[in-house]
C-alpha cells in the first residue's frame, strides 16, 4: 500500500470549519464548495468529488472509518464516521467515531480542522491544524463492484 504524507504533493490540503447543523449539539465538517475549495487546495485534485448520499472513506489518526455525505442549506456536511458501511448508513446504530475524536481535540462548532484529499471521491482524511499524518492511500473497489455491494446490502 502506498503510504502518503498530508504535507505531500499528491495530497490538497483544506481547512475546513466546524459547524452545528439541524437541531443536534454535535459538530459536524462542513465540507466547502468546490469552487472555494479550488482556491484554498495545496496540491493538485481538482475538486473534493463528493455529493450528498456518497460514502466515503475517512482518515482519523490512522484508522478509516466509513462517512455519510449530507447536506443542510449551507451546504454538504460530514456528521459522522463509523466502522463500516453499513453503520453509516443507519448511523443511529454505530459509534460515531468523528465526534468523539473532535471532543478529544477540544474542537467545537466554529473550530477548523484540515481535510486532506487523499484519493479525490473515495479517501480523505481529518487532522488538526499543524498536526502531520501518513495515510494509507488505498482505493476502494471499482464502483461497479461497490454497486453490486450495495445493492446486495440493500
Amino acid at each position: 500500500m502506498p503510504r502518503v504524507p498530508s504535507d505531500g504533493e499528491g495530497v490538497a490540503s483544506i481547512r475546513v470549519s466546524l459547524a452545528r447543523s439541524g437541531g443536534t449539539r454535535r459538530p459536524c465538517v462542513r465540507i466547502p464548495d468546490d469552487e472555494l475549495a479550488d482556491r484554498v487546495e495545496s496540491g493538485s485534485c481538482g475538486s473534493l468529488a463528493v455529493d450528498p448520499g456518497d460514502v466515503i472513506r475517512v482518515a482519523i489518526e490512522r484508522e478509516e472509518h466509513y462517512a455519510p455525505v449530507t447536506a443542510d442549506g449551507s451546504g454538504r456536511l460530514i456528521r459522522g464516521a463509523f466502522g463500516n458501511r453499513r453503520l453509516a448508513r443507519e448511523p443511529g446504530e454505530g459509534e460515531n467515531r468523528l465526534v468523539a475524536w473532535l471532543e478529544a481535540n477540544g474542537r467545537e462548532p466554529g473550530d477548523s480542522v484540515v481535510l486532506d484529499v487523499v484519493v479525490p471521491g473515495e479517501l480523505y482524511g481529518l487532522r488538526i491544524p499543524g498536526e502531520r499524518v501518513v495515510y494509507e492511500a488505498t482505493r476502494g473497489p471499482r464502483s461497479s463492484l461497490s454497486d453490486i455491494a450495495r445493492d446486495l446490502d440493500g
